[in-house]
């Protein structure tokens, strides 16, 4: 066998593993509600907080750029997009009724530990945003996204997690605007409390009422997001 055959055979290991990891930390951020509607992204800058060279960073935009999560414009900057009122309404009801799904799922066939990994999330989540003091934004974005796909994952349906995911990537920067909408959204607590009624009817095996909660939890989202009147017409 020749030389050449046999590095064709080499899989590129690192650059793989580079590429997926910045792949999915950006992701991760765009979908826990850390980067904003509109936002701009650059690639030097994104490369310098990942601790990475520009090239899996570029190779991770354009990937996200086919999951629809950003875009590039003409003159090549990078944005988050900014989704319109109808798109937003059609998106939050199409989630209401699959993460509802999500979470009866959940609630009708989730293990012991499945249940303690929700019931940590939605601790970390209460303890970032009544924090004393000033409210851990940030942390309290990342925790509610964890508690959500924690009971996603309780489904066991991974296709329908994925679906969730192409989901919360266009969602995820919308969320940011509750809080900007809502200044005391953290501080009241009322996020808890429906993640709460959410994680109690799954403790229960009560399918319905887990299925009740997580549409309530994003429709009164929603409801704050369109009043406040940031999203495009």
């Amino acid at each position: 066998m020749s030389t050449m055959n046999v590095l064709r055979k080499l899989p590129p290991i690192e650059r793989d593993t580079l590429a997926g990891r910045v792949h999915r930390d950006l992701r991760n951020l765009i979908m826990s509600g850390q980067i904003a509607p509109g936002d701009r992204l650059s690639l030097r800058a994104m490369a310098e907080a990942l601790g990475v060279s520009v090239m899996p960073v570029r190779d991770a935009v354009s990937r996200l750029v086919a999951e629809h999560a950003l875009i590039v414009k003409p003159n090549r900057a990078i944005h988050v997009p900014v989704m319109t009122k109808d798109a937003f309404r059609e998106l939050a009801t199409i989630r209401a009724e699959i993460e509802g799904y999500a979470a009866q799922r959940a609630a009708e066939c989730r293990t012991a530990a499945e249940m303690r990994e929700i019931a940590r999330a939605e601790t970390a989540h209460r303890a970032a945003c009544l924090r004393d003091g000033e409210p851990d934004f940030a942390e309290a974005m990342r925790q509610n996204m964890n508690l959500h796909f924690a009971i996603y994952r309780a489904a066991k349906l991974p296709q329908l997690v994925e679906i969730i995911e192409s989901m919360w990537l266009r969602a995820g920067p919308v969320i940011i605007l509750e809080a900007q909408g809502n200044p005391e959204w953290l501080a009241t607590g009322g996020a808890c409390d429906r993640h709460r009624l959410a994680v109690e009817a799954i403790e229960a095996k009560d399918g319905p009422a887990a299925r009740a909660a997580i549409a309530l939890d994003i429709n009164t989202a929603a409801k704050v997001i369109l009043e406040r009147g940031a999203l495009a017409d």
